[in-house]
């Protein structure tokens, strides 16, 4: 075959492969991306299936009173490729914009179709029509032109949440005339108590583009995803709460006027969600502790581990994230770094100061040292640095030989380095983590800290070049140092001494039943160890018991501002130093149980930047029993919406218990309310720097923002303030 033929032929040959090529392109272009346009463009009728989200299911408190419920919204949304597909029925071409687009680290200019001038342009667009209707809104134009080009016709461009009864009514009758406009009635998450227990409940996030599965496109029109839990049990029980998906047919004309809807599957409801909390108790709670700037409580009932109130603030209004925050809303709620109102502080991670010598007693009596008596001189030198008791650095005094239950009552130092190093760091460790030190506690709520217990081996890997010394292992022993807890894993510690030794998870839900009455979570308590079966005595236990009623009840003790007339309280303080911002601070702490015999209560209050833990948090600790015990006797505690609280940074030194408090306790029985104990600073130099919660917030996912009206997108003169003569 001749040189010159062959060429031809395999030239023929390639422009025959290219030219099917091309074929198959096209063919794949017309038959299958672009086969619902040209099929729309073929008179007759059409049917368009619609996803409907699933209904989310109610959180209620232990009694049934409803924290988070839906109301009835109703929305407006815009098909737009089916406005665009109507728009062309009436017009030759689509109108087009130019816009400048950056690929590959070049700017680049291309021509697009201008859907916001499709929707907008004339009297006869869509928005021309629902201004004659007097129903048009300002909108942003930005995000309806980047809506349409990333997701066409399937996900509806949401354009009004905020219509009445009446604008819905008239959106109705007229929307046989609005091709491409659907009206529709949805559930809108509202929490009608406003900011109450706002750390535990959480808020919602609306659904994202990014949320709608591949698969999503062949089987639905039109997708409407569901709303997400981004914080608090909203979060932690998202799958449950969601209800099951809706599906609708709608069969439409050839102008995409609606005609009728041929089929119905209607969305379920997502389970029943009862909390432990007693909405009555948290009330209680909250509003005890805006007496201080920045503070958590925890109260747990400790035969169970059941949570009955849990509260931080500052706190934050959920109403405010639904369905969208204003930026401006949600920056203030970010940069206020100190203040931090979206942490919830009852599960984040503080020095725990002299609490510590809780859990070190019960490490102690693990390995049969409870009834050792140490002696204090005042301080413990290890080598050159010395730990001091507050009593040395208050008055260069000491308290002599002492027993645990004494060493407990007036919070020794020297007693409890002494017990750490003579039992060793790993059983102190072994001890920690037995009563939740160190490790998170479970309890179903994100973003749980689980603290820092040295030794540990989580702290071990954290800091491979560091050894366990003396000096560390006596810091460990009263909560200085690396050392860092919650106040939920120490409310939860102390419920395990109440109880003479059981610790129980603690949590948080009680209850999730779904909407066919199957029951998803039941309510049991869950025992995780049992401390006399692990070694420790009953007769150990009540040492560390009475140590802790001596702290309120004895003269000497360090809680004495926790007593409580007619009721017996038991307590232990803590005033760790710290600094913040370079400046010497406190976290100051009571944890807590009462009645005294036959427990009921665990309570744990912190407070930051306070004085001592007895003069700031006793007087907290000792109004919140009250509360407590008055409903108990069957006072029925208030209960109202709440609004939130901004709280403060600045520094407490001591709160007062009101004067008919005072008066009753006198009465009752002649006490000093004096407060000696920790003044936080007896490790000298060895300090923490204090836990910033503001850090939390670079994790805290970012919510729905409201768009910002644009130029393009103002389609409503806005209204001109008048300047006053």
């Amino acid at each position: 075959m001749e040189p010159g033929y062959r060429f031809r032929l395999y030239l023929l040959t390639a422009l025959v492969l290219v030219g099917f090529g091309v074929l198959l392109t096209r063919l794949h272009e017309f038959q299958i991306e672009r086969r619902n346009e040209f099929l729309n463009l073929v008179p007759g009728n059409r049917t368009v299936t619609v996803r409907e989200p699933g209904i989310r299911g109610e959180i209620t408190d232990r009694n049934g009173i409803t924290l988070a419920r839906n109301l009835r919204k109703y929305e407006v949304s815009f098909n737009l490729e089916e406005i665009r597909q109507a728009y062309q029925a009436q017009h030759q071409n689509d109108p087009k914009i130019k816009r400048v687009t950056r690929k590959d680290g070049i700017d680049r200019e291309a021509e697009e179709k201008d859907i916001v001038a499709i929707v907008q342009d004339g009297k006869e667009s869509t928005i021309g029509r629902l201004k004659a209707l007097g129903l048009a809104k300002n909108y942003k134009a930005g995000d309806l032109r980047t809506h349409y080009l990333t997701h066409g016709g399937l996900i509806p461009f949401s354009y009004r949440t905020d219509l009445t009864y009446e604008e819905f009514a008239k959106f109705a009758e007229h929307n046989l005339d609005l091709p491409g406009v659907y009206v529709g009635i949805r559930p809108q998450r509202q929490y009608p108590y406003g900011s109450l227990a706002s750390h535990v409940i959480g808020y919602l996030k609306q659904w994202e583009k990014g949320d709608v599965p591949d698969s999503a496109t062949r089987v639905f029109n039109h997708y409407i995803g569901d709303q997400k839990g981004i914080a608090g049990v909203e979060a932690s029980m998202d799958t449950m709460l969601r209800g099951p998906e809706g599906r609708k047919t709608v069969v439409k004309d050839e102008k995409g006027r609606t005609i009728r809807m041929s089929d119905y599957a209607k969305p379920g409801t997502g389970a029943k969600v009862q909390l432990s909390i007693d909405a009555r108790k948290q009330y209680l709670l909250e509003n005890v502790l805006r007496r201080a700037g920045r503070a958590a409580g925890v109260v747990m009932d400790v035969n169970t581990g059941e949570v009955l109130a849990m509260a931080s603030v500052p706190d934050y209004e959920p109403n405010a994230f639904i369905p969208s925050i204003a930026p401006e809303r949600w920056k203030s709620y970010i940069e206020a770094k100190l203040l931090s109102p979206l942490t919830n502080r009852a599960i984040s991670e503080y020095a725990p100061g002299s609490t510590m010598k809780v859990p070190t007693a019960i490490s102690g009596a693990l390995q049969g040292m409870s009834s050792r008596s140490f002696s204090c001189d005042g301080y413990v030198a290890y080598g050159n640095h010395k730990v001091g008791c507050w009593l040395w650095n208050k008055s260069k005094g000491a308290h002599g030989s002492l027993t645990l239950s004494k060493a407990l009552q007036q919070s020794c130092n020297p007693y409890f380095n002494k017990l750490a190093n003579t039992i060793g760091w790993r059983a102190m460790v072994e001890g920690c983590q037995m009563v939740g030190i160190g490790k998170r506690t479970g309890i179903e709520l994100p973003s749980e800290k689980p603290g820092i217990l040295p030794g540990s081996r989580a702290w071990r890997a954290a800091n491979p070049s560091a050894a366990m010394t003396p000096v560390l292992t006596a810091f460990v022993s009263i909560g200085q140092g690396d050392t860092m807890t919650t106040p939920l894993q120490l409310c939860a510690m102390t419920a395990c001494v109440a109880n003479g030794g059981k610790y129980y998870q603690p949590r948080i839900v009680r209850r999730a039943v779904s909407e066919e009455g199957k029951v998803l979570i039941s309510e049991q308590p869950k025992l995780v160890v049992d401390l006399i079966e692990a070694g420790v005595k009953a007769k150990d236990f009540d040492m560390i018991r009475k140590g802790m009623w001596m702290a309120v009840n004895v003269r000497g003790g360090t809680a004495g501002k926790v007593k409580m007339p007619h009721m017996e309280v038991a307590a232990k303080t803590g005033t760790a130093q710290t600094t913040e911002n370079g400046k010497k601070s406190n976290n100051s702490w009571v944890i807590s149980f009462a009645p005294y015999e036959n427990p009921k209560y665990a309570v744990c209050v912190l407070v930051q930047n306070a004085g001592s833990g007895g003069g700031v948090c006793g007087p907290l600790v000792h109004l919140i029993y009250r509360g407590l015990f008055a409903q108990d006797e069957g006072l029925k505690l208030p209960l109202k919406p709440q609004t939130e609280f901004a709280g403060n940074t600045e520094r407490i030194e001591a709160i007062e218990l009101p004067a008919d408090v005072l008066a009753a306790i006198d009465a009752n029985e002649p006490f000093e309310l004096s407060d000696p104990g920790e003044t936080g600073d007896e490790v000298g130099e060895m300090v923490a720097e204090a836990t910033t919660p503001s850090a939390d917030n670079t994790a805290t996912p970012t919510p729905t923002l409201t768009p910002e009206i644009d130029d393009e997108g103002t389609v409503i003169p806005r209204a001109v303030p008048v300047a006053e003569p």
